[in-house]
């Protein structure tokens, strides 16, 4: 296979200009500016010290440059896999202690390798079995959770737990101890940060401002709002107050090394860490082919796969954990104008400049501040009309959104998004076990062939015509036979049944099965079994077998021929015994 497949660097690279330069060093900028608070306060939310969201920011960004496919994708903390990295290494490490940071870097290598692994075995399918309703219920519950937790860095309180019945009865437990000036930082920064995502664009355009120079002020409107937090921690000495901050912050870039991967840590962590990455690549590749589709380009999911595994195990090397690409910031990266991926490699050394300057300075960082940040930046992922919609629309659709939602909220993430994987299977089980199966006649004056119940049709006596709308496979083989036997048992003077097979895709070997017992049932009863309008691949299996040398009907090229020519020669066609064959022509489409 060509390099270029496996190193989109080789392919962009070589029509890089000066006006991408540009681009990419403008969106650069504003994400840089974005992701720096975004990056402090994910950690946090992953129970790590605030510099580690700075080294997820890092190498992993370069990694993505060098393997992903979208132009606009921004890796990196992202809130959901946040609380599910802190919810893992939660169960196996005391939260503070070097071995809670030492497991989210296995988190992230072991995320990586499945998703490399994933890739190159081209698994990227897999992510379909967590269907968009799942996946937003499972991120409308996250979302709660996480406002919720980080409730108790607004109040100045301690919260504990992974799920919302813990996380309210310790609030609830801890109310006395409010800190009302922690309170007043937090509101204050709260209300400040969305005075500044709401209101701050319009102010600013009528004061004359233009578009570029307003959108790169709001950008920078959580940066400072940062700057006046840690400035009145320094003014009014928040810290004698029992104002919670930050705390010192190690200088510089971390060291690179290779984690160790302990036996028994890894298996404790291969699970979560198989969630952690189908979660996030669901979430990135959706966000990557949204944007990808506005500018009329193209992403290579099973790339994707690559790209995301290669910024995960960057992200281990580097002292950092689990990342995927966010949504908000791959926002900000696109309407900014990113135009290659190496607008993610110019972020990375923005941050990296950012990570050596300026954390002397965080250490006057109320923690107050950086909940107010996850809170506004998670509400927007709170969305109920997901139930309303999936309610109106499909009553199993909603009974697998609301399992996946209330289970997040009650039991946690993991089994949550679990749940709901194993509810999206069951409906899509339940669905293809019980087929839309319908009796069709012909549209008068046209060769076409409807449903009895839903058109005017013309119907032929004797010749029964079944159209089934599956796959035919192991769920939904006996409805098949069921059918077929009820309809023959209540129509006497029948003597032909035919199947039309225009919408079955594949026939497994249990279906194959069935379909030798429906032609021996009917044979019993001197009916002639006959099909129409297979597939070309169907046909090809079929053909493998002996089951088109014992059916005692014939294969029909389309629906029409076989009535048709059924009609014509019904006065000559005779009952076949069940010992008797008439031979079948092996025509398919």
């Amino acid at each position: 296979m060509h390099l270029k497949t496996y190193f989109p660097i080789l392919d962009w690279s070589r029509r890089y200009n000066r006006s991408s330069l540009t681009s990419d060093l403008i969106a650069a900028v504003i994400v840089t500016i974005m992701l720096i608070p975004q990056s402090l306060a994910y950690a946090l939310l992953a129970g790590l010290p605030p510099e580690v969201g700075l080294y997820a920011s890092i190498l992993p960004l370069i990694a993505y440059a060098v393997f992903g496919t979208s132009n606009a994708l921004a890796v990196g903390p992202v809130a959901v896999i946040s609380l599910m990295t802190a919810a893992a290494v939660g169960r196996v490490a005391a939260e503070g202690s070097g071995d809670y940071a030492s497991a989210a870097i296995v988190l992230a290598m072991l995320s990586g390798l499945i998703l490399v692994g994933l890739g190159l075995f081209r698994l990227g399918f897999i992510a379909n079995f967590l269907s968009h309703p799942v996946i937003s219920g499972f991120i409308t519950a996250s979302g709660i959770i996480i406002a919720t937790g980080q409730l108790g860095g607004l109040l100045g309180i301690p919260t504990q737990g992974s799920a919302m019945p813990e996380l309210v009865l310790s609030i609830l437990e801890n109310l006395s101890n409010i800190n009302f000036l922690t309170l007043a930082v937090g509101a204050g920064s709260l209300l400040l940060l969305y005075v500044f995502r709401k209101h701050l664009r319009p102010w600013l355009r009528r004061l004359g401002i233009n578009d570029g120079l307003a959108t790169l002020i709001v950008r920078a409107g959580p940066v400072l709002v940062v700057l006046l937090a840690m400035a009145s921690a320094a003014l009014f000495d928040l810290k004698a107050s029992g104002v919670a901050l930050v705390g010192d912050v190690p200088q510089g870039l971390p060291l690179l090394s290779l984690p160790r991967l302990d036996l028994p840590l890894i298996q404790q962590l291969l699970l979560p860490a198989l969630i952690i990455s189908i979660v996030g690549f669901v979430e990135s590749v959706s966000v990557a082919q949204t944007l990808a589709a506005k500018r009329r380009e193209r992403i290579e999911p099973n790339q994707e796969l690559i790209g995301l595994g290669a910024s995960n195990i960057a992200a281990a090397i580097g002292g950092g954990y689990p990342v995927t690409g966010g949504f908000a910031r791959s926002v900000v990266n696109f309407d900014a104008g990113a135009a290659t991926p190496a607008a993610g490699a110019f972020t990375a050394v923005g941050i990296a400049v950012a990570t050596i300057v300026l954390t002397p300075f965080l250490a006057l960082l109320p923690k107050a501040t950086l909940a107010a940040t996850i809170v506004l930046a998670v509400l927007s992922l709170v969305d109920f009309s997901i139930l309303r919609k999936a309610y109106a629309y499909s009553k199993a659709d909603f009974a697998a959104v609301a399992i996946t939602l209330f289970a997040t909220l009650a039991l946690g993430v993991e089994v949550g998004i679990s749940l709901g994987v194993a509810a999206s299977i069951l409906v899509f089980l339940y669905r293809s076990s019980k087929p839309h199966a319908a009796i069709v006649g012909q549209v008068p004056g046209t060769e076409h062939y409807r449903n009895i119940n839903r058109h005017k049709v013309h119907t032929v006596p004797g010749i029964l015509s079944i159209r089934v709308d599956e796959s035919l496979y192991f769920a939904n083989a006996r409805y098949l036979e069921d059918l077929v036997y009820a309809q023959a048992a209540a129509n006497p003077e029948l003597e032909h049944v035919i199947l039309m097979c225009s919408a079955v895709n594949a026939i497994d070997m249990s279906a194959l099965e069935s379909l030798e017992a429906i032609n021996l049932r009917l044979a019993d009863l001197g009916v002639h079994f006959h099909l129409s309008e297979i597939k070309g691949p169907v046909m090809d299996h079929l053909a493998e077998t002996d089951f088109l040398k014992h059916l005692n009907g014939q294969v029909f090229l389309t629906q029409h021929q076989a009535v048709q020519s059924l009609t014509a020669g019904a006065g000559e066609v005779r009952k076949a015994s069940p010992t008797e064959v008439i031979k079948v022509a092996p025509v398919a489409i």
